[in-house]
């Protein structure tokens, strides 16, 4: 979600980052072919909640997934591409959970954070002083009361419109809140890096289950049909459509590692004694992967993981997502994905609260349409969603965009599920979505007007910094 002052502050720290990236060089794109190739050469590892697996207990797992889904190349090239660059390992022995809009995903947070025992980790780029967010906080000071640890992380850009007042009853209330690199410069207690976004929407119960995805904290999403807060006269009024999950078992230790990692380098005051790694049982049969990426990482962990997942695609790529504004190395990605026979599918937005962000991904239209990528925009509703499943049996949900600003400037958190069973829950879900989009025509396309040529080409200017 990108309100308008926000997105403007967003845009003054891109320039500046940008001007002292040109003297110093740095913050580009990796070569993704070339990390790939690099990092190929392993065998496939995973872990339960007893530890690592043997050797043999490694190839009977893979040898299950293969069996299940088919011979997909994807599986072991892209499981041992993942664990040579990511520290989190994948993970047996979860429960995964889909969840729908903020209809679905509120209801479960607030019935987890209410049988909370012993903390509560909230990390939100956005949450605002409506309807929702005084839930939250109703119910987050309840559980601080009860002796229950509430610990939480806001964006300063994401929450610039939230009243100072509102976090001051948090703090009063002895939940522990810590402002994400804080636009004033005078609160800063680190280096002032105003580009530098958390843009992760992740909480963790009793580090027993999480919740993460696109959601953030705000009454746009409530039920599926509150309109956009300050619409203009004659504006839009869709509903918010977004998708997070819920997860049990193994794996929640390591999104918590990410949440306190990010405490930690953002200088917060020390946390209570709590138990924030209590062991941990196997709760389903769920393989999951936690990916965090930062700007401090040499590369994007989920940026190269979902560009090695489309070069390993055979049959299939499905991605959803709501602000698309690819590089060279993703489009030439899913253009060589389609050219070697793969259904490349994508559902964008058909509007958004982001216009630069809008029209700069249309600009890339006539090139995929090209190469044979179908594209479809979601109607009826604001797409916020950014997910992925790939071959029927690798999956992604979480808060990372198909833009410049998640690869290489913000906070962002993914889960990477393997499996047949919850894939088919994202094809059903993405079936759903594509049911109620409008596919775009390549010819119809190249006779757009030349004021929405104009608008990508002006927007397309901005790319970088979106």
């Amino acid at each position: 979600m990108r309100g308008a002052l926000a997105v403007r502050v967003l845009r003054l720290a891109a320039a500046a980052g940008i001007v002292l990236l040109a003297a110093a060089g740095c913050a580009t794109l990796p070569d993704s072919d070339a990390l790939i190739e690099r990092h190929t050469a392993q065998a496939a590892r995973f872990e339960s909640a007893r530890g690592a697996l043997t050797e043999r207990q490694n190839a009977a797992v893979l040898a299950g997934l293969k069996g299940k889904s088919g011979d997909i190349d994807i599986l072991e090239k892209q499981i041992v591409l993942e664990q040579s660059i990511n520290d989190s390992p994948l993970t047996l022995g979860n429960k995964v959970t889909l969840l729908k809009d903020g209809a679905q995903t509120y209801p479960a947070m607030f019935a987890a954070i209410r049988n909370a025992k012993d903390h509560v980790n909230l990390e939100t780029f956005i949450i605002e002083d409506d309807e929702v967010g005084q839930e939250f906080a109703k119910l987050l000071l309840e559980q601080q009361r009860r002796g229950v640890q509430i610990n939480m992380i806001y964006d300063s850009v994401g929450a610039i419109s939230t009243p100072k007042a509102y976090f001051d009853r948090l703090i009063e209330g002895g939940v522990q809140v810590l402002e994400f690199n804080p636009v004033n410069p005078v609160s800063v207690v680190m280096p002032w890096m105003l580009n530098n976004r958390d843009h992760r929407k992740l909480l963790v119960v009793d580090g027993r289950t999480v919740f993460l995805g696109g959601i953030n904290i705000s009454s746009v999403y409530t039920s599926g049909s509150v309109v956009k807060r300050n619409a203009e006269p004659g504006g839009n009024t869709s509903p918010w459509r977004d998708t997070d999950l819920r997860i049990e078992g193994p794996v929640v230790g390591e999104f918590q590692k990410l949440f306190l990692e990010t405490w930690q380098k953002q200088k917060g005051k020390p946390l209570a004694q709590k138990q924030y790694f209590p062991p941990l049982k196997a709760e389903g049969k769920d393989i999951v992967r936690a990916v965090g990426s930062t700007p401090d990482d040499p590369f994007s962990l989920m940026y190269l993981t979902l560009i090695s997942a489309i070069g390993n695609a055979q049959k299939q790529v499905y991605l959803t997502n709501a602000y698309f504004v690819p590089d060279a190395q993703l489009l030439k990605a899913l253009t060589d994905a389609a050219g070697r026979g793969v259904d490349v599918k994508l559902i964008l937005p058909s509007h958004t609260d982001s216009q630069t962000a809008f029209h700069a991904g249309r600009s890339h239209y006539e090139e995929l349409l090209k190469a044979g990528v179908k594209i479809h925009e979601r109607r009826g509703a604001l797409l916020h969603a950014k997910t992925a499943v790939v071959d029927g049996v690798w999956s992604t949900v979480g808060s990372s965009n198909l833009d410049w600003r998640s690869a290489l400037d913000n906070n962002e958190v993914n889960a990477v599920v393997l499996g047949r069973e919850f894939a088919q829950q994202m094809l059903a879900m993405f079936a759903a979505d594509l049911a109620v989009s409008d596919e775009i025509d390549a010819a119809r396309w190249e006779r757009r007007s030349p004021a929405l040529r104009f608008k990508e080409w002006m927007a397309r200017v901005w790319g970088r910094m979106l």
